[in-house]
């Protein structure tokens, strides 16, 4: 029978912990924003350097790609070096880099300084969880879901709009420097409130780790990203798309053998752990998939500008903001399964729904659905997050953060290429209902992948974590 949570006791808000949160939360803003703040501005950056928009599209390659083949290292870094000079020098190099990509004369200098912003980005999130996890202890992370939700949800809204008004009433330039106030804030405050943490590691590096799991991820990660748009039979699409895996592969097997693994993935054998990483890969697959191809729907139905298109899916943010105020409710009274489980079976529904051919065509059920979306898809995905690393250990925080970190952005590329597979399979083209049968498809997929995720809901635990019985901050090295 359910038995309701007794009130948790509130947690001491330290200057210490007050500066992780504040700090992590200005971070992870600038690196949500810097992830769609520059697609307006391409074909004005484009101009500017007297170059295609093709080339211009190098600036978002040089990003992602430079991010994910960062991940595989951070967890790494942050134990051998400490998470508060891992993250905060992650964080100054990326506020530096921004400066530097405000500055660029050429494309050539531009690209540059966006590989040295995205090998920073990819820093920043795991190493940046795993200090606020390590800050708080598990039964307080449940409060932390205000702090979680609005760089992931909010911020990667917001670029689009906000880069448009920018680029159109400043210049591009700015979509740059409106970093380096804010990062240069976040680091002195980061410097003078943070308490350092070293975990230390065993053994030596992992090269044999790092050469075969770095370039597998920059891979599979260009792959996925860029084989719907450029093409899959493209040479450098195509080589990547067999690269990834086979390095993939190969890293796998390394890293199940080392005695000292760059990813411990024997971390999957903790049921909970292993059940919320695979969670995390199918609603990012999920929800980046619909996120991308209801536009398209839209645009297909209505002849839709892409303006208009791009604001549809708003609304999806704005119920993820709305899903902090319920985990943070719910979740100590129910529990990581009963609230995760029916919140997926929902929003499995509410992807279905998007569907339906009456849906697109009605403005405000665009709005309520995709309210709806980011209400109960959040709600799982907090729950999730929490949940999931509840009984890890401190030691192994880092690591933990820095394999869930990658499996979740595998998700999102896979999503996205997945749906414009299927739409590309059917072949979609023109505009009208009868051409968005594809698009319709496409999204029932993600609908799937998301009704998938409940097998491993059910391996939650029932019950939120207990509060230990002294509340005790980290210790400082």
């Amino acid at each position: 029978m359910p038995t309701s949570s007794p009130d948790l006791p509130k947690i001491p808000v330290s200057p210490s912990r007050a500066a992780v949160v504040i700090v992590y939360t200005a971070a992870m803003c600038m690196n949500g924003l810097d992830s769609t703040i520059v697609n307006p501005a391409l074909l004005t950056i484009a101009r500017d350097f007297d170059q295609p928009v093709s080339a211009a599209n190098t600036v978002e390659v040089a990003f992602l790609v430079s991010l994910a083949v960062a991940l595989p290292v951070a967890g790494w870094l942050g134990d051998r070096f400490g998470t508060k000079r891992v993250f905060l020098g992650a964080l100054a190099v990326f506020t530096l880099a921004s400066a530097a990509c405000g500055l660029s004369q050429s494309l050539t200098a531009l690209v540059l300084s966006r590989v040295l912003q995205g090998l920073a980005g990819g820093l920043l999130t795991p190493v940046g969880m795993t200090l606020l996890f390590r800050t708080f202890p598990p039964h307080a992370r449940v409060k932390l879901a205000k702090v979680l939700i609005v760089p992931t949800a909010l911020m990667p809204a917001l670029g689009p709009p906000l880069g448009g008004f920018l680029t159109e009433h400043l210049s591009w330039h700015w979509l740059f420097f409106v970093n380096v106030p804010i990062g240069a804030a976040a680091v002195l405050i980061g410097l003078v409130g943070i308490r350092e943490h070293v975990e230390g590691t065993e053994g030596g590096f992992d090269t044999t780790g790092f050469l075969l799991a770095t370039p597998a991820l920059g891979f599979l990660t260009y792959a996925l990203g860029f084989g719907p748009s450029h093409g899959w039979t493209s040479p450098s699409i195509a080589l990547s798309a067999v690269a990834g895996p086979v390095l993939a592969g190969a890293a796998v097997v390394h890293q199940l053998k080392a005695t000292t693994p760059l990813l411990d993935l024997k971390l999957l054998q903790d049921r909970v752990y292993a059940s919320a990483t695979v969670l995390a890969l199918v609603t990012s697959a999920g929800l980046m998939g619909v996120l991308f191809v209801f536009p398209l729907l839209y645009q297909a139905v209505l002849g839709a500008s892409a303006l208009d298109a791009g604001l549809s899916v708003f609304p999806e943010a704005l119920g993820l903001m709305g899903a902090s105020q319920v985990v943070d409710r719910l979740l100590p009274r129910l529990g990581p399964r009963r609230l995760a489980v029916p919140a997926l079976v929902v929003a499995a529904a509410v992807f279905a729904a998007l569907a339906l051919p009456a849906v697109a065509e009605s403005d405000w059920g665009v709005r309520i659905l995709m309210f709806a979306v980011g209400l109960v898809l959040g709600t799982a995905v907090l729950t999730l997050q929490i949940a999931g690393f509840a009984e890890v250990a401190p030691p192994r925080m880092g690591q933990a953060m820095g394999l869930f970190t990658i499996v979740r952005t595998l998700g999102g590329a896979l999503g996205i290429a997945a749906t414009a597979a299927v739409v590309s399979a059917l072949g979609a083209s023109g505009h009208g209902d009868a051409e968005a049968g594809p698009y319709r498809m496409a999204i029932l997929v993600t609908a799937a992948l998301i009704a998938l995720g409940v097998i491993w809901a059910l391996r939650l635990p029932r019950q939120a974590p207990a509060p230990p019985v002294m509340d005790e901050e980290p210790a400082a090295v």
